[in-house]
């Protein structure tokens, strides 16, 4: 159990002991053991290697205790883990989990109080269960529907772990699915509460093809407004691409309905891709961020002239290079071309603290999404953010001076104990980690723009010129409804928008 008692100094000899007997370990030469010896050795290796996360719970759920995630530096408790340790969210969010389950949990006043998963904190205490038993048990208790009362869950979890110490995590999941099917054979009485708790719509990742794959679960209301909107733009013969003259209102010939050979799943997507368009050229979706809500996508001039290569929306779509030509033919679209800038005005020093348009487009173009390391929220999600002096303090908003950054991260900013940001010679954002999460990792994000890996690092003394000194261009923009007065970022280091991505590709 965990010692109260124990001393700071204590826990660091401890920790101290434990690295210099694991070096021992290590500095064995195992090259003349038998195999008895080796499997003994393993054996134990395993044992100790379930029992350590325990220790990581307790220390994760007291230090929760002592100090807040701003105190840290960081937004969340998920943030401190991924920059402090660099490991994914997933990882954070599931030793956050099991700390919140496993760990003594820590009461205002008093002693600790028992973990909420106290059988299984205590069989990983000892080494009889390892990580997968774990995430298969609490994961089975999650699951458990709410009319049971507590002592049939608390001998739910020991039934669990009483079989997890016998078997593999496939089969104590299987027990667990069986269990829960004879606890609760009828599934959830239907009703509002538990149908708007499953609610949703999930896009999952881009696959290699360009295709985007959804799945959702829709409430009944949900439903019956796509089934109206199904029933008559996905109708035959309606939105069909493949006609020269799509109907998308009224009602279509019967030509049209003939030569339609599409399934009801490809009517159904042309009749959404219709709708959302629809709405988009409406105008009625107000503002996002400060721009009209609009399909944005960067690309590089000699891939529009050549009709090859890819562009990227802000919110990180890959799309083909002619659907960017199609989509710039409908109204309230922007597209960002990587050309010398215009003579658009993108300094406004002291007239407003809010970036402008042109601006706004231009920072899209430029970073593609928050700036800060290991960010990926998209553009579509972003403020502008005063990179080296904050507004309230002197700052300009000139776009040499702002950069992307979503809510949370640029109101982390500044703060006590927070991320500062600077702009380096090659118009880069540098986010500089407050003291408690300095590990000497990376200041640039490179998630929306993996081009810039490839590009040679540029000698710091040497960088481009600065972002504001844009000229005119002699080309004009291409794309869409842009208007004159659009800038475009450049192909040269010093013009706004940073350098052009590698061998002409699209950024």
């Amino acid at each position: 159990m965990y010692v109260r008692s124990m001393s700071g100094n204590d826990l660091q000899a401890a920790v101290a002991a434990l690295r210099a007997a694991f070096e021992a370990v290590g500095a064995c030469d195992v090259g003349l053991s038998e195999q008895p010896e080796l499997v003994a050795a393993l054996d134990d290796l395993e044992t100790l290697w379930c029992q350590l996360p325990t220790m990581s719970h307790r220390l994760l759920a007291r230090l929760q205790s002592e100090a807040t995630p701003q105190q840290m530096g960081a937004k969340s408790w998920k943030e401190v883990l991924m920059v402090r340790w660099r490991i994914s969210g997933t990882e954070a969010n599931r030793r956050l989990t099991e700390a919140a389950l496993l760990a003594p949990r820590q009461p205002v006043t008093g002693p600790a109080l028992p973990p909420l998963l106290p059988a299984t904190a205590a069989a990983q205490a000892v080494g009889l269960i390892n990580g997968e038993h774990v995430e298969v048990i609490r994961k089975a208790v999650d699951k458990l529907p709410g009319f049971l009362d507590a002592v049939t869950r608390e001998q739910f979890e020991v039934t669990l772990v009483r079989t997890a110490v016998g078997v593999g995590p496939k089969e104590l999941k299987d027990a667990a699915d069986l269990t829960l099917f004879l606890l609760d054979q009828d599934g959830p009485e239907p009703d509002d509460t538990e149908r708007a708790r499953k609610r949703g719509v999930t896009k999952h990742k881009q696959r290699d093809d360009g295709m985007v794959d959804l799945s959702a679960s829709l409430t009944p209301e949900a439903w019956a407004v796509w089934e109206a909107i199904f029933a008559k733009y996905a109708a035959p013969g309606m939105c069909n691409p493949d006609d020269p003259q799509p109907c998308t209102s009224g009602t279509p010939s019967q030509a049209q309905i003939d030569n339609d050979h599409r399934t009801l799943a490809q009517r159904q997507h042309d009749a959404m891709l219709a709708i959302g368009r629809i709405a988009l050229m409406s105008g009625e979706l107000g503002h996002l961020n400060g721009l009209p809500v609009s399909v944005i996508i960067r690309t590089t001039l000699q891939d529009l002239e050549s009709r090859a290569g890819v562009g990227t929306t802000g919110g990180g779509t890959v799309v083909p290079i002619a659907d960017v030509i199609r989509m710039a033919g409908h109204a309230n679209h922007y597209l960002a071309v990587f050309d010398r800038a215009t003579g658009s005005a993108l300094n406004l020093f002291r007239a407003k603290r809010i970036a402008s348009p042109a601006q706004r487009i231009m920072l899209i173009a430029r970073d593609g999404g928050c700036t800060k390391p290991g960010c990926t929220v998209g553009a579509y999600g972003c403020q502008a953010h005063h990179v080296d002096d904050d507004w309230a303090h002197g700052g300009n908003t000139n776009v040499d001076e702002l950069g992307l950054a979503c809510g949370p991260d640029n109101r982390n900013v500044d703060q006590d104990n927070g991320w500062t940001t600077r702009m380096n010679n090659q118009h880069e954002v540098e986010w500089i980690p407050p003291p408690r999460l300095e590990t000497g990792q990376g200041r640039l994000n490179y998630y929306h723009r993996p081009e810039r890996l490839l590009v040679p690092p540029q000698d710091p003394d040497i960088g481009g010129e600065p972002v504001a000194s844009a000229k005119p261009a002699d080309d004009s923009v291409a794309g869409g409804d842009v208007d004159s007065d659009a800038p475009r970022p450049s192909d040269e280091p010093g013009e706004p928008g940073g350098p052009a991505p590698p061998d002409v590709r699209a950024a």
